[in-house]
């Protein structure tokens, strides 16, 4: 039916623009085109698999993938394959969906970390259904789900400890002090990988929405995964659903691959948000769809004062080939917590429907910090509220005392290769006042079907635009053909 609802809006565009055909009705159909090309790859939601024998993970790092596309996924080094391998059974653990596992996890990972510098480990979870509290993971690892295993997050919040927050966050995101751990997590890592046969890994987050919802939430929630101060990260080939807080977080990590990924939640789930690379250098996030109640894609780097103290950027970042839906926020977003930066930042072949942005940067007065050289080509959206968005005024900030002088520097962004259908309104830019978001370049963007009277919203910005349609606000009317772009 989507499809039909499509095809029948170009068709009303194209007879539209026939009655006066013109250079920007020659450039409609290219775009046109453009848009049925993408849909025949992206429209296929069904998961993607990566090659597995004998439950041993099996992949190439090289620079294309299993189907002759670009990938990222060099960025991980797999290396040897581990010496030991253990079954949860093997610890006593019980796949009934009702008995507690914590214990089990908990002693697997312990005999398990003594291999970490002997040939390393692997704990595979077999087919049922696995309940536990929190675990750590530990070095030289792979956590291995084979096809029809299922690991549930423990509905006993004493089970998910409190820990101390995060340097670059000062406090909980949500709540001051501490914060609850993740399901799985891991902090001072190496060659870490999470995958398996398309099993599941559920946080059965409604208990913890349901406390932020009624506001009775004592401490911050925490991640299904987060991996802190780690290198050499994989995490693929599974599903990941109902994540109390946000879904898969490594902060201050290198090397982070995660691809052929699903990850779910309910569309009004709060702050669930998909991927959140945060003060992480070379990530890689390719092949995944996403359904949540946040951004799909996040890319953070702390927040306010604490972020610019610690002054740990995220750079070299690459998210390609992500599709998916969220009602309350973007398909790819950076920040609202930017503080120790963000750079070198390429997001390319997104498809993104029924959502209220396509990509959005956010930042605000206090912030400081920085983004610049971001790079977005090749975007697909189809009813998404407003397709393209720079945000500011949040007013959230980790306490009453921060510096309104603290300004973030925007510079840098590169868009082209656009296509909206069914968007409700034009691009909304908007920088900050005293720090104008500067040398912003839009190339071939095309919003297709909005009403005449609908115009661009943009202050405080700067930059230059070519082939697009409609036509942008004053502020990005500079010709093309300067250096800029």
């Amino acid at each position: 039916m989507e499809g039909e609802k499509s095809s029948s809006l170009l068709i009303n565009t194209i007879k539209t623009s026939f009655k006066s055909p013109s250079l920007p009705f020659i450039f409609l159909l290219f775009t046109i085109l453009a848009f049925f090309t993408f849909q025949i790859t992206t429209n296929d939601q069904s998961l993607f698999h990566l090659g597995v024998s004998n439950n041993r993970v099996e992949f190439s790092g090289s620079g294309f993938n299993e189907g002759g596309l670009k990938s990222c996924s060099g960025f991980f080094q797999f290396g040897y394959s581990r010496k030991v391998v253990k079954s949860i059974l093997e610890f006593g653990g019980v796949g009934d969906g009702k008995s507690s596992n914590t214990e089990a996890f908990r002693e697997a990972l312990e005999f398990l970390g003594r291999f970490k510098d002997k040939g390393g480990g692997q704990l595979n979870v077999p087919k049922g259904v696995f309940v536990t509290g929190s675990f750590n993971l530990t070095s030289n690892f792979t956590l291995f789900l084979q096809d029809g295993a299922v690991i549930l997050g423990s509905q006993d919040p004493e089970e998910w400890p409190i820990i101390e927050p995060l340097p670059s966050y000062g406090t909980g995101r949500e709540r001051p002090g501490g914060r609850h751990i993740s399901l799985i997590h891991g902090n001072n890592l190496t060659n870490v990988v999470i995958t398996g046969q398309n099993g599941t890994i559920d946080g059965q987050g409604k208990m913890w929405w349901d406390l932020w919802w009624n506001r009775t939430l004592v401490h911050t929630r925490g991640h299904l995964v987060e991996l802190i101060n780690s290198h050499n990260i994989l995490i693929s080939n599974l599903t990941f659903r109902n994540s109390p807080f946000w879904t898969i977080h490594p902060v201050y990590c290198s090397n982070v691959v995660v691809r052929h990924m699903t990850i779910l939640a309910p569309l009004k789930a709060p702050n669930t948000d998909g991927i959140d690379p945060d003060s992480c250098i070379n990530v890689c996030i390719e092949d995944c769809y996403i359904e949540s109640g946040d951004d799909l894609v996040a890319i953070k780097s702390g927040w306010d004062k604490y972020g610019l103290k610690v002054a740990h950027p995220s750079s070299n970042i690459i998210v390609r080939r992500v599709s998916g839906t969220t009602p309350t926020c973007s398909g790819v977003g950076i920040g609202s917590e930017m503080s120790g930066g963000v750079s070198n930042v390429i997001i390319e072949d997104l498809y993104i429907r029924d959502s209220a942005a396509g990509v959005r940067i956010k930042t605000d007065k206090g912030r400081g910090g920085y983004i610049t050289n971001i790079t977005i080509n090749n975007l697909k959206m189809e009813r998404v509220k407003v397709p393209l968005r720079f945000s500011r005024g949040a007013n959230d900030h980790p306490g009453d005392e921060w510096d309104p002088k603290a300004l973030p520097k925007v510079k840098g962004i590169f868009i082209s290769n656009v296509i909206s259908l069914g968007s409700k309104k034009a691009p909304l830019l908007q920088g900050v006042e005293g720090a104008a978001f500067e040398d912003i370049c839009l190339k071939n963007v095309s919003m297709l079907d909005l009403a005449p009277s609908i115009q661009w919203t943009c202050e405080f910005i700067s930059g230059a635009s070519s082939m697009v349609f409609p036509e942008p606000c004053s502020q990005l009317q500079t010709n093309v053909s300067t250096s800029l772009c």
